[in-house]
């Protein structure tokens, strides 16, 4: 059976056992044997490491222990599956360059709408987009089949490298309120091999509202089934 690592915390704004839990059952209907951990001490324990095939992780920004990332980033490299959504995993340990290089894309910010409609609340950051799936997307297993979708909700404008294989992007127009003066495209949906092991990144999932959208579902489902450990 393989084994699973769901590590959750960090930001409660992102619900993270909430949004987690909705894809356990998942987890354990394709065979994976499924351990949850509140706390990231978990990646500093070698032994444990080593016999997981996949870390499901939402821990938004907080921060990690020398121990703990090195743990992590050797269980990627010999083979260990890394996947999540969201901040969870693009807005992790904003401190530790080691962490983003390992998973190739950081959140920067999510534009808002315009100023005479914000209300200071969450939703002044929720703005219809449009994901957009790749011509690379378009023939990868996780995003095979799904046509370009809408969402409302945080659009990502995520900082990134040319090591990630960008599945489905997202495009943040020219507008009046906001200081940029050319649309500028965001990758939504990624891939990173690093080592003998796989990530995988997706950015919609700010509530589980999100995670319920049948098409962010289903890409988040491929997402955890292509990471697992290969061999």
């Amino acid at each position: 059976m393989s084994r699973a690592l769901v590590v959750r915390g960090g930001w409660d704004g992102h619900r993270p056992v909430e949004a987690t839990d909705l894809f356990l059952p998942f987890l354990e209907a394709n065979g994976f044997d499924v351990r949850v951990e509140e706390s990231t001490a978990v990646y500093a324990d070698a032994d444990e490491m080593a016999a997981t095939d996949l870390i499901l992780q939402s821990v938004t920004m907080s921060t990690i222990e020398r121990d703990e990332l090195q743990g992590l980033i050797a269980a990627v490299r010999a083979g260990t599956g890394f996947a999540g959504w969201h901040g969870g995993i693009a807005d992790s340990f904003r401190n530790s360059s080691d962490y983003l290089q390992l998973v190739g894309g950081q959140f920067a910010t999510h534009p808002g709408k315009e100023p005479s409609l914000v209300v200071g609340d969450a939703s002044d950051n929720y703005l219809p987009y449009t994901v957009e799936i790749t011509e690379l997307g378009r023939a990868h297993e996780i995003t095979a089949g799904i046509d370009d979708f809408a969402l409302e909700t945080e659009q990502y404008w995520v900082l990134h490298d040319d090591l990630i294989d960008v599945l489905a992007t997202t495009t943040h127009p020219v507008r009046l309120w906001h200081p940029w003066h050319r649309p500028i495209t965001s990758p939504v949906v990624w891939t990173r091999l690093w080592g003998e092991g796989r990530v995988f990144v997706a950015t919609p999932g700010h509530s589980p509202e999100v995670l319920r959208d049948e098409n962010v579902r289903t890409i988040v489902e491929r997402g955890l089934l292509w990471a697992s450990r290969t061999a």
